[in-house]
């Protein structure tokens, strides 16, 4: 499962770009909007950040399908092959998507809240389908199961299309993802900060450390010896 940062902050991206084994930044307009910045201002940083190879996920902001794929043409000009537009899952999007998919253009299907407008949008030639699953919770349904089911109908029909789940409210909900298999997770950068953030955890670190100071002095570490 691909481990992607759902964020526009470039300093948090470059922390975690640093220090976890990411595979990319997905962005929407929403996120862009939060940096304050131009969109392709903040995003040409971004993938300077994580270089040439990394996934971009930036969205396509017009309704219809000929702006769309305008939009998504300029995002990967100006961005790069590893790009891939976001289109809404809507039917000026599906149509979008066959347009650009048919230029050689990959795309992530977004706004997904149902597993057929997944379904279509695989069908269409997305590469990627984004449920939301915290708002979908928020429904009273099940995200998790939604991204689960998904996941299935796209084995099951033998579609090349990953799950590309985002909206997360906790670690949990990523760990039954990545134990199902799923192809990839987008999370905030506090959120994937937050996967590891357990007090045991320091606290075995700090006793080993302590023990080792203990025997050879403070200070010093295997280098030192």
């Amino acid at each position: 499962m691909k481990l992607i940062i759902d964020d526009a902050d470039v300093n948090a991206i470059k922390r975690l770009v640093e220090y976890y084994p990411v595979d990319g930044v997905t962005t929407n307009p929403s996120i862009l909007a939060a940096s304050g910045r131009q969109p392709f201002e903040a995003l040409h940083e971004i993938r300077d950040i994580i270089g040439p190879e990394m996934e971009l996920h930036a969205q396509v902001v017009a309704r219809d399908a000929d702006g769309m794929v305008a939009d998504g043409r300029r995002i990967v000009a100006e961005l790069g092959a590893h790009t891939f537009p976001k289109v809404p899952s809507v039917p000026e999007g599906f149509k979008a998507i066959r347009m650009l998919a048919a230029e050689g253009i990959r795309t992530t299907a977004t706004a997904i809240y149902t597993p057929m407008q997944a379904f279509l949008a695989a069908k269409a030639g997305a590469s990627y389908a984004a449920p939301y699953i915290n708002r979908i919770d928020n429904m009273g349904y099940d995200g998790v199961g939604v991204a689960m089911e998904i996941h299935d109908i796209f084995r099951a029909n033998d579609l090349p299309c990953e799950v590309l789940a985002v909206s997360f409210k906790n670690s949990q909900q990523i760990l039954e993802l990545a134990r199902y298999g799923v192809g990839a997770v987008t999370a905030a950068s506090s959120v994937i900060e937050g996967l590891i953030k357990n007090a045991a955890i320091d606290a075995a670190v700090d006793a080993f450390t302590a023990d080792f100071e203990g025997l050879v002095g403070a200070g010093k570490t295997m280098a030192d010896l």
